[in-house]
């Protein structure tokens, strides 16, 4: 599989081809940078942990040169820290019992360029490879730039595929803005208790963020434990770590809709909402 970058990485922790190592990839996690996969589709990487029936593959999309550094890495160049986030990111797969893991290499510029089609290329080609049934990546509200330009490289890619290889699930998920505004209905629920001290491990790779004062760690783990309180309020919860995510099957799977509007209805549903119960405390209903 040629890709875009000379530089870009396939890492395969078990040793085993590449080309079976792709093939056998089940669910498949699209991120913009190191460390956004096990923030994001812990999920995922759970469903796989320890089978021998499915297989987590990673895709990073960025070099991690434009990471925050501090501490022992406040002097390191890009270059260093591109180093740095690379091997931090393959030993989270190695942790993780990733199937594959693969680093693009790309610029974050060259991702949120709305004219440079490299990277939707390149995820093409590692989709017809792959054939995931599931793909979790960056919901369509999320704060980030960069994050919005792999969740639209990413579907762009999937609704280039024959209909027969697009996959059954695609979820956007939390990183930088949670979703808990989504009406209870329209959220994806992934329920990941029960496996805190994985969860600790594998977000505690990148020291390189944590020691930047990022505590990534332990943010991921609170917003899991808040969704899981918060969810409702008149029952016990019925999880202890919980990761909501943004339906967006509809998008590769339905006719071509979309993708701003498709986002944009789930911020009117929230407003009618918000709008409906205030209305009717004002005795305006």
């Amino acid at each position: 599989m040629k890709l875009h970058h000379s530089t870009a990485e396939i890492y395969v922790p078990d040793g085993q081809p590449v080309a079976a190592a792709l093939k056998r990839i089940t669910h498949l996690g699209i991120g913009a940078h190191q460390d956004d996969l096990e923030f994001m589709a812990f999920h995922g990487i759970l469903e796989s942990y320890l089978s021998q029936t499915k297989w987590f593959g990673g895709v990073t999309c960025t070099n991690g040169a434009g990471s925050a550094r501090a501490g022992k890495f406040k002097k390191f160049s890009d270059e260093q820290m591109m180093a740095v986030r690379r091997r931090e990111q393959n030993q989270a797969a190695k942790l993780g019992g990733y199937g594959v893991m693969i680093q693009l290499d790309y610029p974050s510029s060259a991702v949120k360029s709305a004219t440079d089609a490299a990277l939707k290329n390149d995820l093409k080609k590692i989709l017809a490879a792959t054939k995931p049934e599931i793909i979790y990546t960056h919901n369509l509200a999320d704060k980030h730039d960069t994050h919005i330009g792999v969740v639209v490289a990413a579907l762009q890619a999937m609704r280039e595929l024959p209909r027969a290889q697009r996959p059954k699930k695609v979820i956007g998920c939390e990183v930088w803005r949670n979703l808990d505004w989504l009406a209870d209905e329209q959220k994806v629920l992934m329920d990941v208790s029960g496996r805190d001290k994985l969860a600790a491990k594998l977000n505690g790779v990148f020291a390189s963020q944590i020691a930047g004062g990022k505590r990534y760690d332990l943010a991921t783990l609170g917003r899991r434990s808040a969704n899981a309180t918060f969810f409702e309020s008149h029952a016990t919860d019925a999880a202890a770590q919980l990761i909501f995510g943004m339906d967006l099957t509809p998008l590769v799977s339905a006719e071509p809709l979309d993708i701003a509007e498709f986002a944009l209805d789930f911020i009117d549903q929230f407003r009618a909402d918000v709008h409906s119960k205030l209305n009717r405390r004002l005795g305006k209903i």
